[in-house]
């Protein structure tokens, strides 16, 4: 049975995607949690990337997460796909622009008041990487560039999206922990490890023997996931909306022009 480290507790929360009202409940119900099970336990909260993009708030969910709202707690931030992508951009492949917008780019944009319909219409990339630089503060983007790539818990290791079977674990292509699926989701033996990851939407938090996955696809579901480790027992919790979060999708916006 895998089991975490003795003397410490760690939560790991999903794919948050922008969706603030679930991440500050979720945050609400660890601080619970972890005072009803002690707060002597030396506890980590870890993040699995993908923090921004697609839902509502991506501005609103860096701030919130870059004061560490949790006192006590130490918080683990994992860089996902997602982050990778804006800053790429911010750091001067502008035509990278436009598949990020489509695939979420459009609502952090949004979250920043960047004019979504200018950068639209526009076809100068470099221009309006210009224009999302202006506005997306200097402190965020530094502490989106200072997130890590796993983070490992006794038996446990914590990474975005998955690692490549048969690597050894000092060894994995960045470019694995943060995009990897398939090859990854369908491999069916022992890794040396009990991967918890993200970056691929479940229903319910996907447990293998070899991993778990805890993206609940809070921006299309409605639903963020954490799980929670101490000793050999685990535990989830999760936080909800009456309906399912509202994306801005490329379709609608341009529907809207």
């Amino acid at each position: 049975m895998a089991s975490g480290p003795a003397g410490s507790r760690c939560y790991a929360i999903g794919d948050v995607h922008g969706c603030i009202d679930q991440l500050a409940d979720l945050l609400g119900q660890i601080g619970t949690d972890h005072l009803k099970r002690g707060s002597d336990a030396k506890a980590y909260v870890v993040l699995l990337g993908d923090l921004i993009d697609r839902g509502p708030d991506s501005r609103g969910v860096v701030e919130l997460l870059r004061n560490q709202p949790l006192a006590g707690l130490q918080f683990v931030f994992l860089a996902g796909n997602h982050e990778e992508f804006l800053l790429r951009i911010l750091d001067g492949e502008s035509w990278l622009l436009p598949n990020w917008l489509q695939y979420g780019g459009l609502a952090c944009a949004h979250s920043y008041g960047v004019d979504v319909a200018a950068m639209l219409d526009s076809t100068d990339d470099e221009a309006m990487t210009a224009m999302l630089r202006g506005h997306i503060p200097d402190e965020h983007v530094s502490f989106l560039r200072g997130f890590g790539d796993g983070f490992r818990f006794g038996d446990y290791l914590f990474v975005h999206a998955g690692i490549r079977p048969g690597v050894p674990i000092d060894e994995q292509a960045v470019d694995d922990l943060r995009w990897i699926r398939e090859d990854f989701l369908d491999f069916e033996e022992d890794h040396g490890v009990v991967v918890v990851h993200g970056h691929t939407i479940c229903d319910e938090p996907d447990e293998q023997f070899n991993r778990i996955g805890i993206d609940t696809g809070a921006y299309r579901t409605g639903r963020l996931t954490a799980i929670g480790i101490e000793g050999e027992e685990r535990w989830f919790l999760s936080a909800h909306r009456g309906e399912a979060e509202r994306s801005f999708r490329w379709g609608e916006w341009r529907q809207r022009r």
